[in-house]
């Protein structure tokens, strides 16, 4: 298991702080091995990243709402995930691995509803370790429709181009992580990855996370090679961006920010604040299903 940095220890409040109600839309929760064995040949681990650690770094950020994302760590054992609900309170929510549908009983996928998950995130990288085959895939969308949660998709490192036929001609609820990992390199118009997120985002059912900049970035920090594609996606589709922290920032070759930089970089994005309401309020509550 490769060696990759962790989280910020010290988060800091940033510049403004959040409108009322503002949800980070992706963030993870690990813990110690000895109570959430990791998966054999999982790509990373984190004991520290604990959900203690993430409400300090959501209450240091101003959010008090946020999405649980089941890490690839751990596969299809959610324990983690829904310790992690218990223990951060009514405004969580959280977002399965797909890999709970090759063994979980139709019982244990309800528990995992009951606890507040309300989608899956469905991984192509081969890397990673936790990808469904064709049949497993095509069993896991039939539970989807039959739960109402949504689909997420984890891009692959070049992007989501090559993995699109998995999921492109889906009419269900679909949120593409991480901007659908562009080429910074390439701006917004000749970045084949905007361009399919642009076809996506006109039909209605498709939503687009704005994370992971500072890896995207090819200039590095404050980042300003990634503006131009993010507001690509808002002027495509302002009602269905959401943004996410993706704390503790997984398989990190190099220290990640502080998470007020990614949010602050988030307010460079924006044009104004009620597309800064839609982003982290009002559009993320229409997705996963918060009262408003």
């Amino acid at each position: 298991m490769a060696d990759y940095h962790p989280f910020h220890p010290h988060p800091r409040a940033p510049s403004r702080p959040p409108p009322a109600g503002a949800i980070d839309s992706q963030f993870h929760v690990l813990g110690p091995a000895d109570r959430y064995p990791v998966r054999p040949g999982a790509a990373y681990e984190m004991p520290s990243a604990t959900w203690e650690a993430a409400r300090r770094m959501h209450e240091a950020l101003g959010f008090r709402r946020g999405i649980v994302v089941q890490t690839t760590t751990y596969g299809a054992d959610h324990r983690v995930v829904q310790d992690g609900l218990a223990a951060l309170g009514p405004g969580y929510k959280g977002c399965a691995n797909a890999l709970v549908f090759e063994r979980a009983t139709d019982a244990e996928l309800q528990r995992l509803h009951d606890a507040g998950v309300r989608g899956a995130r469905f991984s192509f990288r081969q890397a990673l370790g936790a990808v469904l085959g064709r049949e497993a895939f095509d069993r896991a969308v039939a539970k989807l429709r039959e739960l109402g949660w949504y689909m997420k998709i984890q891009p692959e490192q070049n992007g989501i181009v090559e993995s699109a036929h998995w999921f492109e001609h889906l009419d269900l609820p679909i949120l593409i992580d991480h901007m659908g990992r562009p080429d910074a390199a390439l701006g917004p118009e000749r970045d084949p990855n905007i361009a399919r997120l642009r076809q996506w985002l006109a039909r209605g059912n498709f939503w687009v996370m704005l994370s992971l900049g500072e890896k995207i970035s090819k200039a590095g920090a404050p980042y300003d090679d990634v503006v131009p594609l993010a507001r690509a996606l808002i002027d495509a589709a302002p009602e269905r961006c959401v943004w996410g922290s993706d704390w503790p920032h997984p398989v990190s070759r190099s220290p990640p920010p502080n998470d007020a930089e990614l949010l602050e970089l988030l307010y460079r994005y924006a044009r104004s604040e009620q597309e800064l309401q839609r982003i982290l309020v009002d559009n993320p509550s229409t997705l996963f299903g918060y009262e408003r």
